[in-house]
């Protein structure tokens, strides 16, 4: 299959796609509105709730645009390179946690994301009270996996 029709074929299977799906393909997130679904050999990650994932995309918009200093970036003018989405996403959602869960700080994977918008929307009363200012230190300290350099034989 070309990228072009996969591409296609995706965006027709999944009609809402989730946000943090990079972060959840990769095992560091979960959350109770994701649907995961197989398409050529591929994992993809939707969400059942037009409501969340409205709110999910406002606050990776958020952590996007306040992570420029931590990215070491002056902007952001479209997609982020895939490690600093990482980054981003799963960074962001860890130091939310935080905040809302100081016990699950050094759980190093956030179980539901969606829970854990809930619980920051109901303690700071809405995505923008969020304090990124601490949020951003996970951004910058989160590390995805390491680069593997070739093959040992």
């Amino acid at each position: 299959m070309e990228e072009d029709e996969y591409r296609s074929t995706y965006d027709a299977v999944n009609q809402r796609r989730c946000i943090f799906e990079k972060a959840i393909n990769a095992r560091h997130v979960g959350c109770t509105q994701m649907h995961r679904f197989y398409l050529a050999d591929r994992e993809g990650v939707g969400c059942q709730s037009e409501d969340a994932n409205r709110r999910c995309i406002a606050l990776l918009e958020r952590m996007r645009r306040d992570a420029r200093f931590a990215l070491q970036l002056t902007h952001i003018g479209g997609p982020l390179p895939h490690n600093k989405e990482i980054r981003v996403q799963v960074g962001g959602l860890l130091g939310i946690q935080t905040l809302v869960q100081p016990e699950r700080a050094s759980a190093g994977k956030v179980e539901n994301a969606f829970d854990t918008l809930n619980r920051a929307e109901q303690r700071f009363g809405s995505i923008d009270a969020i304090p990124f200012n601490e949020v951003m230190k996970d951004i910058k300290q989160f590390q995805g996996r390491s680069r593997r350099r070739g093959f040992k034989k």
